[in-house]
């Protein structure tokens, strides 16, 4: 016999109506659904007097600990304080007996705070890493930071002042480049484990530990012993503002940089004949007409390209005006001196271009005569500064006649389409490979009249008026085009030819395609884009000139420069540098960094002064990390990052691992988008619109304005969005989650709250389960499996779709505010009430660690206040959420038979429209409640009306088609006769499924039951109950003897 206490609340059961039923969604449905029974029973207690004989003792009202609120600014970091002191994490790993799952980190970059693409890119990496724990996956997560390279070199660099700096040598610039990284370490790994991450913290990997670089340079090694790496001069990004050389991955490229863009005349002196004749009789007015965005380098010209394919023409300028036309204003365009002269000079341009120059110009061009690119080759023409000949060649494909004039000015130490032009012609013909810029962008001595000037500002604007001056100048322009910045100081880049170390792409290039095609790429067109890069890349330049990063381990003999570097120098300065860290190549003498061999040359060599381009540091982490931990294993699982990593850590970690290891370093690679503001505007400061995934979690400065939602809440929102495209963030998303978050937890603790009292040796078995219930478990086991393909495929937009509208409409509107009845009036032991019990535990526990990888946090404190204990298959007790593992396939819940859901669907559709008609009445002032009402059914489908006739009444309770319906009555009839239908004040006929319903609604028969509410012509039938149904009666009865039982509101 259950043993009950005292309960000061008077006994009732308040039913909200069709209000409460058809409201889907929304704040109204939340109040009403999770606090309407309680409260009405709350009021009633405090409001009526208290009877002898009241019945209040006999309800069963949920109680829970489990508070409504989060309270999640102090919660969470308790739930996490618990898992660290419990080793949580640990614990749950060694108890899984699958496979091993490694997601490697790619590493975030140590030089300042954490912004919201961090928080989306390790939340995500999260909610595979404890799905896959669910799953008895043995996970491996090692957390990693990018500690080297120019950003952190200048954060120290600019908190010095100008006379500290002069003092700084290497060795105390590396030392404070270190603190500062490690520093920043710190605090970005308390953002991630407020975010709730689970890892490896107390064992991360960072770039600039000793062991981490000692296995970079046997990378380097490795690819320098098979010829890919190699010292050549030759064109490169450059960055001023930086002094170093840039790879592709350290670029971004601005859409509307204006560039000050030049038309130029080059005079042609001597010239071959043509298939059709000489070009001399244009002599000695010839010109070669060349368009470029980049003046400054045309004290480099070494030669004029053509396409041999291209046919070109041999134009007579006609000046038109003394202003050129152009629709954005004259003062975005000049002509130069020599078209405002009396005589105009003969121009050779490409024949598809005249007409579009001839707008551009303001001119009139007569075409003389055409003739092939191919013709063109060995003219030769004066150059415009320094007056040597110089040749005309033929280029490539880049040559065509979508702008420019179809002439290329060639400078080959400053682009690498000449650079290659160069390489096929070779110095004998071009001369050497010149370059007269300087490491900060300047003119050297080399350019003459031009040293000292700034070649993005002094520097392009003295070329162009010497040019002009020297009648050379067609046109000046200003012209907005896309342009390569420094990534890091925002600022503009050039390309120069300097003394740089490069990795081949050529011996290996093909293995590298292949292997893109057996990695999974999600989403699948990744695949296109990286293909697309590493078919078309250029080697790639590993070498920097700065002083905080991985020295090459190379030496210089002093006269003759060249370099000393093989199998014995590599392994002794890899041995020293995992013993001592990089800095001994600083501090040690070369003698004592060559190994024995060598020492006694050691006076003939210096140490290079070059560091590793920091995409060459990270893009080993899978030799440093992956490679060297017993734990781990290459390749790994899965590489998970932004779009941009397909130019950065994705293609360097491919290129060094099949370049040493012949295989790509990832079976998967995933990738994701940015976050963008609700207007999609990118986020800035400027803009105002930068959302702080730690103001997101702990609220702002003013709490007032913007409170903390909690850690959860952020994760929510990473779980709603389609990230293979950029995602929106910002106060009203937030809020929408929050709303969300808050049903989703008022759900759970309903069934909390309802199996207070809950033992597993109650449970009713699955067949002698209500219908109700077994399509109940049909809907849960679902659900869960849709879960579980939704985690598979990591589409965790699908998973929130689906708890969403699962917690909202299958059982916030339907199966929980049914379930009330039975639950709180039904009888503490009650078949139906077991029953009903038995679904809501699986409920509990199933939907509890379902959501776990999303929301960790409100996943482990549902768990902690379960009011029973959860047995895993081994017998032991899961004193955590993730010790229960992920829910056990039901084959046989999903064997409820097609009939029955589709008959089961035809009710939910029939609960819809008897609301409908309910809600008119109730408009009418016919009924207050449903439970006032009784509804009249008929339909012309047998079938249909059969069942429904079965559940008027049904074999249990819970079955009971008023019961379903939330009426006091239920009748389904035969016919329509006239006087049925006249007596019936509000009816409709409706379509459930392909069947026509017509639906009536009258007042119920009989008396209100004091107990329960529903209206019954039983009441007063009981000489010891009379205000009782006979349900109630039932009950009533069988508590009598039982000391009552307290009631705890929620």
């Amino acid at each position: 016999m259950t043993v009950m206490r005292s309960s000061p609340y008077k006994v009732i059961l308040q039913r909200t109506g069709s209000s409460l039923r058809k409201t889907t969604s929304g704040n109204v449905f939340y109040r009403l659904f999770y606090r309407g029974p309680s409260m009405a029973a709350k009021k009633a207690a405090q409001g009526q007097k208290k009877e002898e004989g009241g019945y209040r003792h006999t309800v069963n009202l949920p109680k829970t600990t489990f508070g409504m609120r989060a309270n999640a600014l102090a919660r969470e970091p308790e739930i996490q304080k618990m898992w660290d002191e419990h080793q949580v994490f640990k614990r749950v790993v060694d108890k899984n007996d699958g496979g091993n799952f490694v997601l490697h980190d790619g590493p975030p970059y140590a030089n300042g705070v954490l912004h919201i693409g961090h928080a989306l890119n390790k939340i995500l990496k999260d909610f595979i890493n404890r799905y896959k724990l669910l799953q008895k996956y043995k996970v491996h997560f090692v957390p990693g930071w990018d500690c080297h390279g120019l950003p952190i070199e200048l954060k120290v660099l600019q908190s010095l002042d100008q006379d500290a700096r002069k003092d700084l040598t290497s060795l105390n610039l590396r030392a404070m480049a270190a603190k500062f990284a490690k520093e920043t370490v710190k605090a970005q790994m308390s953002y991630f484990q407020r975010f709730g991450v689970w890892a490896d913290w107390n064992n991360p990997y960072l770039t600039l530990d000793p062991e981490y670089e000692a296995a970079q340079i046997e990378v380097f090694g490795e690819m320098a012993l098979k010829g890919y790496i190699y010292r050549d001069r030759k064109p490169v990004h450059w960055s001023p503002s930086s002094r170093t050389a840039l790879a592709e991955a350290e670029l971004e490229y601005h859409e509307h940089h204006v560039s000050r863009s030049i038309y130029a005349l080059f005079k042609i002196v001597t010239a071959p004949s043509t298939n059709d004749g000489s070009l001399e009789e244009f002599f000695p007015d010839l010109c070669l007409a060349i368009w470029t965005t980049t003046p400054w380098t045309i004290p480099a010209n070494a030669a004029v390209a053509v396409n041999a394919r291209l046919e070109y023409a041999v134009v007579e300028a006609k000046l038109l005006s003394e202003d050129v036309p152009t629709s954005a204003g004259n003062e975005k365009r000049r002509l130069g001196n020599v078209l405002k002269e009396q005589k105009k000079p003969f121009l050779i341009v490409a024949l598809d271009l005249v007409p579009t120059l001839e707008t551009k110009w303001g001119i009139k061009l007569n075409i003389k005569k055409t003739l092939f690119g191919s013709d063109l080759e060995n003219c030769r023409y004066v150059h415009p500064i320094n007056n040597t000949e110089c040749p005309v060649v033929v280029g490539g494909d880049y040559i065509t006649t979508e702008s420019g004039t179809g002439l290329v000015h060639t400078a080959p130490g400053h682009g690498q389409e000449d650079y290659v032009t160069w390489l096929k012609y070779g110095p004998k013909k071009l001369g050497s490979l010149y370059s007269p810029v300087d490491d900060d962008g300047k003119f050297t001595e080399e350019a003459g009249q031009f040293s000292g000037l700034d070649v993005l500002g002094d520097g392009n604007i003295a070329v162009v008026k010497y040019l002009d001056e020297k009648m050379s100048l067609l046109m000046e322009e200003l012209y907005e085009h896309k342009y390569p910045y420094d990534w890091r100081t925002k600022k503009p880049t050039i390309f120069r030819a300097t003394e740089q170390w490069f990795a081949s792409l050529e011996g290996f290039r093909k293995a590298a395609m292949d292997a893109i095609g057996h990695v999974k790429w999600i989403p699948a067109q990744a695949e296109n884009r990286i293909s697309a890069m590493i078919s078309s890349r250029s080697d790639w330049c590993i070498s920097r000139q700065r002083t905080w990063g991985l020295p090459i381990p190379v030496f210089y003999h002093v006269t003759s420069k060249e370099p000393l570097m093989n199998k014995e120098t590599i392994d002794h300065v890899k041995s020293i540098i995992a013993e001592k860290g990089s800095d001994a190549w600083y501090y040690m003498t070369v003698k004592d960094l060559l190994p024995e061999k060598y020492r006694s040359k050691a006076s003939e060599y210096e140490k290079g002064t070059d560091t590793m381009d920091v995409w060459f540091d990270s893009g080993s982490s899978w030799a440093a990390v992956l490679g060297k931990r017993d734990s781990l294993s290459f390749p790994a699982d899965l590489y998970l990052e932004g779009t941009d990593q397909h130019r950065g850590w994705f293609q360097s970690s491919l290129l060094t691992s099949i370049a040493t290891k012949g295989r790509a370093p990832y079976s998967s690679v995933l990738t994701h988008g940015f976050v963008l503001d609700e207007k999609r505007n990118k986020m800035s400061k400027f803009l105002g619109n930068v959302v702080n995934p730690l103001d997101v979690i702990e609220g702002g400065q003013d709490q007032k304005e913007a409170s903390g939602y909690g850690a959860d809440i952020l994760r929510l929102w990473v779980s709603s969005v389609d990230y293979t495209d950029d995602v929106t963030i910002g106060p009203n998303i937030l809020r929408q989650m929050s709303d969300i978050y808050r049903k989703l937890r008022g759900t759970l603790r309903y069934l909390l709250s309802n199996l207070h009292d809950w033992d597993v040796e109650n449970a009713v078995s699955y067949h002698e389960l209500p219908m109700i219930d077994q399509h109940a478990l049909f809907q849960l086991e679902n659900v869960v499996k849709n879960m579980r393909e939704g985690y598979e495929s990591y589409q965790f937009y699908k998973i929130f779709q689906i708890i969403q509208r699962f917690v909202t409409v299958d059982l916030s509107n339907f199966y929980f505010d049914v379930a009330k009845d039975r639950l709180y009036v039904g009888g503490t032991a009650s078949f139906t009430r077991r029953s009903c019990q038995t679904v809501l535990a699986a409920h509990l526990l199933s939907l509890t660690r379902v959501i776990a990888p999303i929301l960790p946090h409100l996943a482990e404190d549902v768990w902690q206040h379960l009011p029973f204990k959860y047995t895993t298959e081994d017998g032991s007790v899961a004193k955590f959420v993730f010790e229960a593992k992920w829910p056990a396939l039901n084959d046989k819940w999903l064997e409820f038979p097609a009939e029955e859901i589709d008959f089961w669907g035809k009710v939910l559709e029939l609960r819809t429209e008897v609301n409908k008609v309910l809600e008119v009445a109730r408009s009418e002032k016919l009924i207050g409640s449903s439970l006032e009402a009784k509804v009249y059914l008929h339909t012309s489908d047998v079938s249909l009306a059969s069942r429904l006739i079965e559940m008027c009444p049904a074999s249990n309770d819970a079955d009971n088609l008023h019961r379903i319906l939330l009426t006091s009555q239920v009748e389904v009839v035969s016919s329509l006769g006239n006087e049925l239908v006249e007596t019936i004040q509000h009816s409709g006929e409706y379509l459930v499924g392909e069947d026509r319903v017509w639906i009536g609604v009258s007042r119920a028969e009989g008396s209100k039951c004091e107990r329960c509410w529903n209206y019954s012509t039983q009441v007063g039938s009981f000489v010891e109950h009379p205000t009782l149904c006979s349900r109630c009666f039932n009950v009533v009865a069988d508590t009598q003897l039982m000391p009552p039982m307290a009631a705890v509101p929620i």
